[in-house]
């Protein structure tokens, strides 16, 4: 891991002078310079943001650079947009980093140089290591009984603990930086322990919970609810989801007992979720992000206008001036435009030949269509998702189906190499570069995500492609 830590700076090397060469200039030095180079864009510009606000535009030039410049930065987290990808980077005034990436595969080839490499290479390491080894956690660790998982998660934690440790005692991380970096490995921990009665469940097939040790939530004591700095960390807010959703479902199993109540998928459940929001944070943005958090995802469990009325009254009641509301009533929009009988809405795409063709100029009265949703950084999804679509063209309930793909967050030359490489047929492949537009639209918001079309109309707007013919 230290060899992952200590990236050669060779890539950036030749336009250090040109980004940097007026260090004789005293505001210079205060001033805060990200700058990089980008392989395959897929947009002409960088976003630089703080939480959810743009602080600033950085436009690409012949060669694929851009810089920012920032004067009386404000140290702390921020997050880079090309779209439509995007990554955090810890930023300090002072800081002089070049960064250099290529998006076909965006977070792997990321790397950082100058003065700030050292937390945001860490930061990107963990962040790969830890998509890793989520997978192993949730496939093979939750088999095991709850002291068991907690010592592989123990000895997971002292590791990274010890290459932290290492990191500090070179002085190569600042007090703030070095908070940051353990704050990840803190709370990418609490996460999957949060989550380890439901995976385990899930796993083993018990209908109950298993029964966990009585110091098992221990850890919950650190949890901070307040750390302003933490809220757009991404194990922090995973936590906080997965935390909020637990809390709730347990105290509920105490309070509420002789009432059936389903995970995610019931009004009285989402609305045990705002009570409990309410009490522990008392505001800011991740106050607003959980609020959104649960109504996005009781919205996207379908229940009726009822009982989405009861559940909207009651969010109003806990946060009344949410940053997220016109979001959120947007979403509830879509999801009517996506019930059974409504037309396609009309989302421009383009087909192989280049031209542009309507999304609802697809659907004719006398094709059955099943679309469907692929991306070129998420290549083992595709490769499933081919591989369950050979299923169902060979399955006499859908030989008559016409199934249609459209390709998100990917550069257009790249998808049209895709298309090659995998042997599909191009007459049957859509791209799009609005990237926001079909998600918002269509609600894919899970990889699996699809849409049935008949007579011209949507059957079901909201089908998951895995359990298709499974029945």
């Amino acid at each position: 891991m230290q060899q992952a830590y200590m990236r050669l700076n060779y890539l950036a090397l030749g336009l250090l002078s040109v980004f940097w060469g007026c260090k004789n200039q005293t505001k210079e030095a205060t001033a805060t310079i990200l700058a990089g180079e980008i392989v395959n864009p897929t947009s002409d510009q960088v976003v630089l943001l703080k939480g959810e606000i743009p602080q600033d535009t950085a436009y690409l030039d012949a060669e694929n650079r851009f810089t920012f410049r920032l004067d009386n930065l404000e140290d702390g987290l921020y997050a880079f947009n090309h779209h439509p990808e995007y990554q955090y980077v810890f930023l300090q005034q002072g800081d002089s980093m070049q960064v250099r990436l290529n998006t076909v595969a965006f977070d792997e080839s990321l790397v950082f140089s100058g003065q700030g490499e050292q937390i945001n290479n860490y930061l990107i390491d963990l962040f790969l290591q830890d998509e890793r080894e989520e997978e192993i956690v949730r496939r093979d660790f939750v088999k095991l009984e709850p002291i068991a998982f907690g010592e592989k998660l123990d000895s997971i934690r002292d590791l990274k603990n010890r290459e932290l440790a290492e990191l500090n005692a070179d002085g190569e991380l600042s007090p703030e930086a070095s908070e940051m970096a353990s704050s990840c490995i803190s709370y990418q921990d609490f996460y999957y322990r949060e989550g380890y009665p439901f995976w385990h469940r899930s796993v083993s097939g018990d209908k109950m919970l298993h029964e966990l040790p009585e110091d098992f939530y221990a850890y919950r004591s650190a949890v901070n609810y307040e750390n302003a700095k933490l809220t757009y960390l991404r194990p922090y807010y995973d936590f906080m989801k997965y935390h909020i959703g637990n809390i709730a479902f347990m105290s509920c199993q105490e309070a509420c007992k002789g009432k059936p109540m389903e995970v995610s998928d019931q009004l009285h459940f989402n609305r045990h979720q705002l009570q409990l929001i309410d009490s522990l944070v008392a505001k800011g943005d991740l106050r607003d992000n959980l609020f959104r958090t649960v109504a996005l995802n009781y919205l996207l469990k379908h229940d009726t206008a009822e009982n989405f009325n009861v559940f909207m009254d009651e969010f109003h009641e806990y946060s009344p001036n949410n940053q997220h509301l016109a979001e959120i009533e947007t979403l509830h929009g879509n999801i009517q435009q996506l019930q059974p009988g409504a037309e396609l809405p009309a989302i421009a795409l383009t087909d192989h030949q280049g031209e542009t063709v309507m999304l609802n100029s697809l659907a004719s009265s006398s094709e059955e269509l099943i679309i469907y949703f692929w991306s070129g950084p998420q290549l083992n999804h595709l490769g499933n998702i081919n591989k369950k679509i050979r299923e169902l063209k060979a399955s006499p309930a859908y030989k008559k189906h016409r199934f249609i793909g459209i390709c998100l967050r990917t550069d257009k030359t790249r998808w049209e190499e895709i298309m090659q490489q995998y042997s599909m047929n191009p007459e049957d492949q859509y791209w799009t570069s609005d990237f926001e537009a079909v998600v918002q639209k269509l609600l894919v918001y899970h990889p699996f995500k699809s849409l049935f079309v008949a007579d011209g109309k949507i059957v079901d707007g909201f089908a998951n492609l895995s359990y298709v013919g499974t029945k």
